[in-house]
């Protein structure tokens, strides 16, 4: 699993990625609606989308009418497993603290163990 976190961490890691997966959460969009959304080029955006294509963050299908057309959307799973990690580190910082909050109430009372 931390594999395919990492993947996905890395794929994340850049802004305009990041956005592009903000716009394909409001729902799936073709190619050139993700071009028309930013100001930089196609061919950057396709680079972008093919990281995330290839890090199984987004997933593309030809249209019923037209097989050039590309709709892209994302993948539930890499999202998941992402969050099931992030609930890991959150459970051992909140352990942690918690543990903390202990010993500091312990040493204000006075009593040590």
């Amino acid at each position: 699993m931390v594999n395919d976190v990492d993947v996905t961490l890395s794929a994340l890691a850049d802004p305009t990625r990041r956005r592009i997966v903000e716009l394909l959460h409001e729902r799936p969009q073709r190619a050139g609606e993700l071009v028309a959304a930013f100001e930089v080029s196609a061919p950057a955006i396709s680079r972008h989308l093919r990281v995330l294509r290839r890090s199984g963050l987004v997933e593309e299908h030809s249209t019923e009418n037209d097989a050039r057309v590309r709709v892209y959307q994302l993948r539930q799973e890499p999202f998941v497993a992402l969050q099931a990690w992030l609930d890991q580190v959150q459970a051992f910082w909140t352990d942690q603290l918690g543990a903390f909050k202990e010993h500091v109430e312990r040493m204000s009372k006075g009593t040590t163990e």
